[in-house]
């Protein structure tokens, strides 16, 4: 479980309690420095169950994390039935993190891995979350993680295990929250890793 990151870049300027930035010694300022506050983040393409299954995420487990200035999801569906608009399921491996601003970095303090199943309803144009069956920790996992993942089992086995592309997912996802907001940070970084820029 990816847990803190470290400062990357260095910051030139002072910050004080209104979120301004100040001089600093040689006069000069950066006004990158601080956000006053971040957005919230949404899935880029609202009215769709992954849309609601990322706020589900962001407001029912992220919020259970230490908390950060934003919660930022990323999903990998192993399989989706839309076949029942009552009960659509969709099993994935679904995270959360929780990040601070540093300057021009976004410093992970919390998160983790939440695999499981969510049901979900159209309602309209939306989808509303109906349950999330989740896999359990410790010695239960497996058990738990074939009984719901059933046929899925070796899909779910082969993205979890899947680090550098969960690693690049993760990338693109906050490189895209950045974009998408206009917001000045040029990397991440977790807790012992280097520094990743984004892109």
């Amino acid at each position: 479980m990816l847990t803190a990151i470290l400062f990357c870049g260095v910051v030139t300027g002072c910050v004080d309690k209104t979120g301004t930035t100040q001089a600093n010694g040689d006069g000069k300022t950066n006004a990158t420095d601080t956000v006053n506050s971040l957005p919230e983040y949404s899935y880029p393409e609202q009215s769709t169950y992954m849309s609601a299954i990322c706020k589900y995420l962001t407001d029912s487990i992220g919020k259970n994390y230490s908390q950060g200035d934003v919660c930022i999801p990323c999903t990998f569906i192993v399989k989706a039935d839309e076949s029942n608009p009552d009960d659509i399921r969709v099993w994935g491996d679904y995270w959360v993190f929780n990040y601070k601003q540093a300057g021009d970095t976004l410093k992970n303090v919390s998160g983790g891995a939440h695999p499981g199943l969510f049901h979900l309803k159209k309602s309209g144009n939306d989808f509303i979350v109906n349950g999330f069956d989740g896999v359990a920790d410790g010695s239960d996992y497996n058990p738990s993680a074939k009984k719901i993942f059933g046929e899925y089992f070796n899909d779910f086995s082969k993205i979890n295990s899947d680090d550098k592309g969960r690693n690049e997912a993760i990338k693109k996802v906050i490189s895209e929250y950045v974009k998408r907001n206009n917001l000045p940070f040029t990397c991440y970084q977790d807790y012992g890793w280097d520094p990743v820029k984004l892109d």
